[in-house]
């Protein structure tokens, strides 16, 4: 089936709709939805999906990945990621500036990630931009030529090409965002506190989880509060690993400052108690916390607090994650810092998620709703009358468990190894088309710019 003026009926007892779940007829012209109706009340209007008991499911937007071509396309590339991501329910994922090389702190380097994706991309792709220190007079023009928005560290990126700002660097292009009014998302952890906490390399967890303490988080965040009231950007927290931060958060948003924020699967599904030592894969910054913290973000998130869940799709080669069973010593301190999960965010969110009394459209609202709003994506995040007939066929009931070979995603190594996880995508489609996962299929993806989609 082809985008064209075809019409196809996506026909499920079970589709998750904006106003909730029902039986439904998704009638989809030219890979849009162009009506909603009962089950049953299309009638032979063209071609007919019939999904039967499986839910039909929005494609998931995750605005927060990590491709890293070009320049580290060994670590991960832009058809190994679109892969993984339309394997796991994922029709739209947003790239993040680093770690490519060059990364997209400039145009040019917009225009190397663009040239790189071209003709590569299985699901749609947007690019946000990097602020970095001496870059503010590239932000406006980056803006104008279409990133989502741009992402800043406060603490040492990992990468020597993306440095940290400093406080009015922070201040400075803040301003500028302001301004211009665009997006700022951070990676908000305080270097003086990393810089003081103990650093006791070697491979049990709980000494690289002290590195990366609770204050590292709360500290940072305080001080990016305190410049938004000062300068009015909007503002948007990544990967909130620490509930230490969520009571500024919300007196924050009480005093009218603009700020949002995500956390992630594995901050979610995970939990210290449960990494064993030397497996590096469960490596992130900031780190995967206790089970009672873990226990408040999922409170927080069904309070409303975070507007998202994404992964942080953030993978590199086995050997700079020192992984034990690839040879390395296992060393937390000198892995490289970065989960790899993809493919695996649905049916892990949803496992969990069922577990504590959650329903499909919870996950719909953090993983697909809720990621498309803070992007700006209007036409995707929701099974609606005029949005892109972007769809998964999900199997709310079955069981698998994670073997890293048979994922799509570069490098073989992810923590949710060996894990039994409940929920399988069966399939996607993107903009009406089915999206194909065979060596020899053809990538439908587009590059999207902000604006456009």
């Amino acid at each position: 089936m082809t985008a064209s003026s075809q019409t196809t009926v996506f026909r499920s007892r079970r589709a998750v709709l904006p106003e909730g779940e029902r039986a439904a007829d998704v009638v989809v012209r030219a890979g849009k939805i162009v009506e909603v109706l009962p089950y049953g009340e299309a009638g032979q209007q063209g071609e007919l999906v019939d999904l039967g008991e499986l839910v039909l499911l929005p494609g998931l937007v995750d605005s927060h990945v990590h491709v890293n071509e070009p320049g580290r396309t060994e670590w991960e590339g832009f058809a190994t990621a679109t892969r993984a991501a339309a394997a796991g329910g994922v029709t739209t994922i947003i790239d993040m500036p680093l770690n490519s090389i060059p990364p997209t702190t400039t145009v040019a380097g917009l225009d190397a990630k663009r040239k790189a994706a071209h003709g590569q991309t299985f699901v749609d792709v947007g690019l946000w931009g990097g602020a970095i220190p001496g870059n503010t007079g590239d932000l406006d023009i980056l803006h104008q030529a279409g990133v989502f928005g741009f992402k800043s560290f406060l603490a040492p990126s990992g990468v020597d090409e993306f440095p940290h700002l400093t406080g009015s660097q922070l201040e400075e292009t803040l301003t500028e965002l302001a301004r211009i009014d665009a997006l700022a998302i951070i990676h908000a952890e305080d270097p003086a506190v990393l810089e003081a906490a103990p650093q006791q390399p070697g491979p049990h967890y709980s000494d690289f989880l002290a590195s990366r303490p609770d204050d590292a988080e709360a500290t940072a965040v305080a001080g990016l509060l305190a410049t938004a009231r000062r300068t009015g950007a909007r503002v948007h927290i990544l990967h909130v690993s620490s509930a230490a931060v969520l009571p500024m958060l919300r007196q924050a948003r009480a005093e009218g400052v603009r700020v949002t924020a995500e956390t992630c699967p594995h901050y979610l599904t995970l939990a210290a108690e449960q990494v064993p030592d030397g497996d590096t894969a469960f490596k992130c910054c900031p780190p995967i916390r206790d089970e009672s913290n873990r226990d408040l973000l999922w409170q927080a998130l069904a309070d409303g607090e975070f507007v998202a869940v994404v992964s942080d799709h953030s993978p590199s080669t086995p050997d700079l994650k020192h992984l034990a069973r690839y040879g390395g010593d296992g060393d937390f301190a000198a892995a490289w810092g970065g989960i790899a999960s993809l493919q695996l965010g649905l049916p892990a969110i949803w496992t969990e998620a069922r577990r504590r009394g959650f329903q499909l459209a919870d996950v719909v609202r953090w993983m697909s709703a809720g990621p498309a709003s803070l992007a700006g994506l209007c036409t995707k995040g929701a099974i609606a009358s005029g949005r892109d007939a972007d769809l998964v066929a999900f199997d709310p009931d079955a069981a698998f468990t994670v073997d890293p070979e048979g994922l799509h995603h570069r490098n073989p190594v992810t923590p949710y190894a060996g894990r039994t996880l409940t929920g399988a995508v069966r399939t996607t489609w993107l903009r009406g088309r089915v999206v194909e996962l065979d060596a020899d299929a053809e990538p439908i993806g587009r590059i999207i710019a902000r604006g456009e989609a």
